[in-house]
């Protein structure tokens, strides 16, 4: 586990963090801007030091009262907002300062596991990063923090600072380095697509405190909680590539609850994906749909209804074993179909994002 609590005051602003997730994968922190993700990250550093803190990652207390182990001591890599290269060094120093500070017996990732995961073959031999894209740029810096062989890795926005194109070429490594790595990571994230697409565990923060935490689609399905009145709100789908069909240019994907058809993705058979559905793209039925242009249509049960504002509501689903769907339709719609808790429905699926 990581735990940690924090108590920090500024003018205008209270951090009173209790955090309690498992460490492995990812755990994101979500909210909005001012609800101190950032201010926790820096706690979780070392950078801000609190005189109520307390923070034990693993079986090693990083922070308590009678202890406080400094910045530098801290194994752990940081990854900013803004990449931060060395000019005056090369890609290749860059990626070695980072290195150099762990002796050789302790280093768990090596140079060329740090190039191959984030791609940077073609860019290792360059003089300076002064010429790297964005992207590229984030790619050296996230290689550099690895190459710290941490216990944990800290990311505070990674992508917010780049252009869409950037994301877009960032975000399949920081996938792979998920599937890679067996290094906790601490994401965080103003981005619901991004923290869908990566994150195991979600903790939500608001006002400079953590109001929920849990696993990812755990906390996606509560309706009780902000992340539930958002436009693009909506669950999470691990599916596994089942079919391609070459004719339509479409590829099966079969989860335990179903399947969802989608775009051909280039994934080979077998493999392990992660779907998006969002709430506004999911319609009900109370009888099987006949002759519609919808084909992605799912036995589903309402385990909750709750009223969006004055005109809509959410509707939380289970479909299968485990897995959930949300939708998001009128008050008027509900009514009509008399829709409550415990009815078995027809979860019409309109769109699929497949995102990682």
């Amino acid at each position: 586990m990581i735990q940690a609590h924090f108590d920090l005051s500024y003018p205008g602003f209270e951090l009173h963090a209790d955090l309690q997730v498992f460490a492995h994968g990812i755990i994101a922190l979500f909210g909005p801007s001012g609800s101190g993700k950032t201010t926790l990250l820096r706690c979780i550093a070392g950078l801000e030091r609190t005189a109520n803190g307390r923070l034990q990652v693993k079986d090693e207390v990083w922070q308590s009262s009678e202890n406080f182990m400094p910045v530098h001591r801290r194994p752990l890599g940081y990854v900013f907002q803004e990449a931060s290269l060395f000019p005056h060094l090369s890609v290749r120093q860059n990626l070695e300062y980072g290195m150099k500070r762990i002796p050789p017996v302790q280093r768990k990732v090596q140079m060329e596991q740090a190039v191959e995961w984030l791609g940077l073959g073609k860019l290792i031999e360059r003089d300076s990063p002064a010429g790297l894209s964005g992207g590229e740029r984030q790619r050296v810096a996230i290689a550099r923090a690895l190459l710290t062989s941490p216990q944990l890795l800290l990311m505070d926005e990674p992508l917010s600072a780049l252009d869409a194109t950037s994301k877009r070429e960032i975000l399949p490594y920081l996938e792979r380095l998920h599937s890679e790595l067996d290094i906790p990571v601490i994401y965080v994230s103003h981005s619901l697509d991004e923290v869908a697409r990566l994150a195991d565990q979600l903790v939500l923060m608001e006002q400079g405190r953590i109001i929920a935490s849990g696993a990812l689609n755990e906390i996606l399905g509560r309706l009780d909680l902000p992340t539930a009145h958002l436009d693009d709100a909506g669950a999470v789908i691990e599916a596994s590539v089942a079919v391609h069909d070459e004719k339509y240019h479409l590829t099966r994907l079969d989860f335990s609850g179903g399947s969802l058809w989608v775009s051909k993705v280039e994934r080979a058979i077998g493999s392990v994906v992660r779907a998006r559905v969002l709430a506004r793209d999911v319609s009900i039925a109370t009888a099987a749909p006949q002759g519609s242009s919808i084909s992605n249509i799912l036995d589903a049960r309402i385990d909750e209804i709750r009223d969006e504002g004055s005109d809509r509501v959410n509707l939380l689903m289970s479909v299968g074993s485990g897995q959930i769907l949300l939708s998001r339709i009128t008050r008027r719609s509900r009514d009509q179909l008399e829709l409550m808790p415990g009815m078995g429905i027809f979860a019409q699926v309109k769109s699929v994002a497949l995102i990682a």
